[in-house]
Parts: structure tokens; C-alpha cells; sequence
């Protein structure tokens, strides 16, 4: 999961609540100083990811006139969830962000995708296209997660469909964890609380979703070149969950522009911030002009 350096929301963050027919959903939302001038952006987290994921590139990204929401996904910390799993399927996720992309106005809106967030907003953009001005995959891949992210999507699952709790998981393993890494009190406090809060029907429901998921791939890339829809693949030079090489077939696949971050693994939006909301800025302006 990614892990925020700081909490504190930078001047132009804040939190806000986006209620739709499907439901309500936390976001922070950053908003631009004056009018925006160009089309928003809507930031979906990953697997056991929250909205603040993206806080560290929130303000950046509002310097080019946007205004840019991170989401927490059904059952994700803030954000509401239910005991029905049939509503953490892929396809019904990709159905709420279409809701709160509708939501946010008249104009198509830039999507990006984190990781299992990748693999959800894939839905969205198959299913409503015209929706979205430029899709990106960030540190995401073609179908199921493999290798030491699965077993530990897999342990997790089996965890929780077992006889552990949240709590005794955190206590037992995450909690250890992000301590051995050196985090602050307050960070470990809010990795906690995210964890307490995530609902666990919908943790159990995304984790089968993360390892079984097909390969959609050949059919974005019809989508994408039928509606000329500009599309980007973006990851850390040391992505450890997808292999840098399996992200780059995709973006081959895809015909889509390709960037790849120095100094970052899994989540390049906290461990290369300037850099990664800098790419994005370019890709979405470059959408626009289009």
C-alpha cells in the first residue's frame, strides 16, 4: 500500500464529500487559485490505497488551472461501504467512478488509475468513453496481479475470510511492518486507521477481483483508437507489484505515451511528487490541445 509522507493538507487541498445516485464518496479536492481554466481530473487509488495516496501531488497539479479530486472507492476508508460483494466487482466499481465522474460537470474529465485502481477505472473507460478526456494507468498492468503482491493480496484475503480481524492483522503483521520502516507516530496512526476503517467484505471482494482479473487490453486499445481517447502508462523505474517490463508491453499494446519514473517503485505519486504530477500536467495540457 502507498505510504503518505505528510497529512497536513497543503492550502489548496480539502476534504469533500461527492454524493451520486450510486452513493456518496470521500475526495479531497484541489482546487486552483481563481477560476479553473482547464478540464478536471479525477486520482483512484489501488487495492488497500485511500484518497491520500495523491496528496503529495494535489497542489502541483492545480497550478495549471485544473481542479483535480482524489477519490477513496466504495468501502475505502472514508468513503461508505456495504456487505454485498457482488458491489466491489470490477465492473460495479468502474460504474461508481462513472457516477462521480458525471458528477463533476458537462466536460469530459482526465482519468488515472493506481494500481488495482488501474484495473477499475479500465471499466469506466470501456463502458463510458465519452466521459473521459485522457486515461492514465499509473504503476497498473494488463490483467491480474502475480508474483510476492499477489501471496499477499491472497494472505490478506484469506485472513480476513479466516479467523482474523482487521485489527489482529494490523496488529500482527502491518503494524510491526510499518514500524520496522521507521514511519512517524502520525503516520503509522493514520496507516491504522485506514486499515480499521477499509470495509472488509469490500477488501475480500477487491483482493478476488485483483487476482483474476482478465486482460482487457486489446479492447482499450479499440476504444482508445475509436474515439481517439489520448492514453498514458506511468510507473516507477522499480515497480516491484507489475514488472517495469510487463507495463511497458501494455503501453506497446496500447499505442500509448509512455513514462517511466526515476527514483520510484509502486507509487510514484509519493516517491517522485514533483516529477510524476509534472508528467501528468504535460500529458493532460498536450489532451487538451488535441
Amino acid at each position: 500500500m502507498s505510504t503518505p509522507r505528510f497529512l497536513e493538507l497543503p492550502p489548496a487541498v480539502r476534504r469533500a464529500t461527492v454524493r451520486t445516485p450510486r452513493g456518496s464518496f470521500a475526495v479531497l479536492e484541489a482546487l486552483p487559485v481563481g477560476e479553473p481554466e482547464r478540464q478536471p481530473a479525477l486520482l483512484v487509488p489501488g487495492f488497500t490505497g485511500s484518497k491520500e495516496d495523491f496528496l503529495g501531488v494535489l497542489q502541483t497539479l492545480t497550478g495549471a488551472g485544473r481542479r483535480v479530486l482524489a477519490l477513496d472507492m466504495r468501502g475505502q476508508h472514508d468513503s461508505p461501504g456495504c456487505t454485498e460483494p457482488s458491489r466491489y466487482l470490477l465492473p460495479e466499481l468502474g460504474a461508481d467512478v462513472a457516477e462521480i465522474v458525471a458528477s463533476l460537470g458537462s466536460e469530459p474529465v482526465h482519468l488515472v488509475g493506481h494500481s488495482f485502481g488501474g484495473l477499475v477505472t479500465r471499466e469506466t473507460v470501456l463502458a463510458e468513453p465519452s466521459l473521459i478526456a485522457s486515461y492514465t494507468l499509473m504503476s497498473s498492468g494488463p490483467c491480474a496481479i502475480t508474483g510476492p503482491s499477489a501471496a499477499k493480496a491472497a494472505a490478506l484475503r484469506d485472513a480476513l475470510t479466516g479467523a482474523l480481524s482487521m485489527e489482529q492483522i494490523w496488529q500482527i503483521k502491518l503494524g510491526p511492518d510499518a514500524r520496522a520502516a521507521g514511519w512517524a507516530e502520525e503516520i503509522i496512526d493514520f496507516l491504522r486507521l485506514r486499515c480499521l476503517n477499509n470495509c472488509t467484505t469490500g477488501l475480500v471482494a477487491m483482493a478476488g477481483e485483483l487476482l483474476t482479473a482478465p486482460d482487457r487490453t486489446a479492447e482499450l486499445a479499440k476504444v482508445a483508437d475509436d474515439t481517439d481517447l489520448p492514453l498514458m502508462v506511468l510507473y516507477g523505474e522499480d515497480d516491484d507489484a507489475w514488472l517495469p517490463g510487463t507495463q511497458a508491453a501494455m503501453s506497446a499494446h496500447l499505442d500509448a505515451a509512455r513514462v517511466v519514473i526515476p527514483g520510484a517503485a509502486h507509487s510514484p505519486a509519493w516517491e517522485a511528487p514533483e516529477t510524476t504530477a509534472h508528467a501528468l500536467t504535460g500529458f493532460w495540457n498536450s489532451a487538451e490541445r488535441r
